[in-house]
């Protein structure tokens, strides 16, 4: 038996409006710790001090936090995704030290940014903060028991769980499981693709791939939803419906071209045993 691997299962999600508004404050709980954290220890290198472990700025940015008269309304959230959040920008941290000192291979990592409340929001809850229940609903601490769609079945049981709201508005709920990886049949088969511009991908065995083309399909929508967008005025609840519109189209876009691209890679490699690509773009 082979070596396990970490893997992610992302659902779809539907919260009803005191769920939304539950997660809404917890996104910008947070948002909030991060960013305070994240400012305080951007003073300190300025001040060319040392970054003080995540352990103390937990106790600093979360449970000391709590008895403040400004941040008192952390207490209304669960304490796990807070604590989450600043492992993750721990961690955002020691890769960017890491990538600096070359320990990091690949692509240097720039340093961690402020978190805005207009991009994609998050919160992740470790084991004791969900619990998957039957008749399609995922518990979340201090949220309920919230609609899930299963489009596939886990494999194993969760180690983490990170709901997610997209910036066109759309919930989903991203699983952390362990597999196992299968071999493939052995077809003794082998293909060469070619990837081009006119035609998506052109195989050795002479069959030609077309991709779809989403945006050029929706491209008047597009142009008339973001000129509709650039009319309203910044901050009003205009501008942020128009703003969902063009973010709902863009999501539809990414998923044809992701369902496409799954499809097709699934397809290559269950059908030949090897896959050679020549990119002469």
């Amino acid at each position: 038996m082979g070596l396990a691997m970490k893997a992610r299962y992302r659902y779809r999600i539907y919260p009803n409006n005191l769920q939304k508004k539950a997660l809404a404050k917890l996104f910008g709980c947070c948002r909030i710790v991060w960013n305070d954290t994240l400012a305080y220890c951007l003073e300190l290198r300025k001040q060319k001090s040392k970054k003080p472990s995540n352990g103390d700025l937990q106790q600093q940015f979360i449970t000391q936090a709590k008895l403040t008269e400004e941040r008192v309304w952390l207490k209304e959230v669960s304490n796990i995704p807070l604590q989450q959040s600043l492992n993750d920008l721990n961690q955002a941290y020691q890769n960017f030290f890491n990538s600096c000192k070359g320990k990091r291979k690949g692509k240097k990592v720039n340093p961690p940014k402020f978190k805005s409340r207009k991009n994609k929001q998050s919160a992740r809850f470790r084991k004791g903060g969900f619990k998957i229940h039957q008749h399609n609903k995922v518990y979340l601490a201090k949220i309920g028991k919230v609609k899930i769609v299963w489009s596939r079945p886990l494999p194993s049981q969760a180690t983490s769980a990170t709901v997610i709201k997209e910036a066109s508005g759309r919930y989903f709920v991203s699983f952390v499981v362990e597999t196992q990886p299968e071999p493939l049949d052995q077809h003794g088969q082998s293909v060469g693709i070619d990837l081009g511009i006119t035609t998506f991908a052109a195989l050795s065995n002479g069959e030609k791939i077309n991709a779809p083309k989403p945006i050029q399909k929706n491209l008047k929508k597009l142009k008339r939803f973001q000129r509709n967008l650039s009319r309203c005025q910044k901050g009003s609840n205009r501008r942020e419906k128009a703003r969902l519109k063009v973010g709902l189209l863009h999501a539809k876009n990414k998923d044809i071209r992701d369902d496409f691209l799954h499809k097709l890679s699934t397809k290559i490699t269950r059908a030949y045993q090897t896959v050679i690509l020549e990119d002469k773009i």
